[in-house]
């Protein structure tokens, strides 16, 4: 869902699957993440899971 958002509202992102790369799995565990999708905008703080509310601020 995230995903359709943000191709839906024309929003540029780069996907790490981790089911195609499990390194990205390693790495955000060891960030402390415990679910995904992980948004990490460069200039925001990462959203955690489906947040409309949240991905509404990087529709630009």
């Amino acid at each position: 869902m995230t995903k359709r958002y943000l191709k839906e509202h024309n929003v540029q992102f780069e996907e790490r699957n981790i089911n195609q790369q499990p390194q990205y799995l390693d790495y955000l565990k060891q960030q402390g993440y415990q679910s995904v999708p992980v948004v990490m905008p460069a200039d925001s703080d990462p959203i955690v899971g489906f947040r409309p509310d949240s991905l509404k601020g990087l529709v630009g």
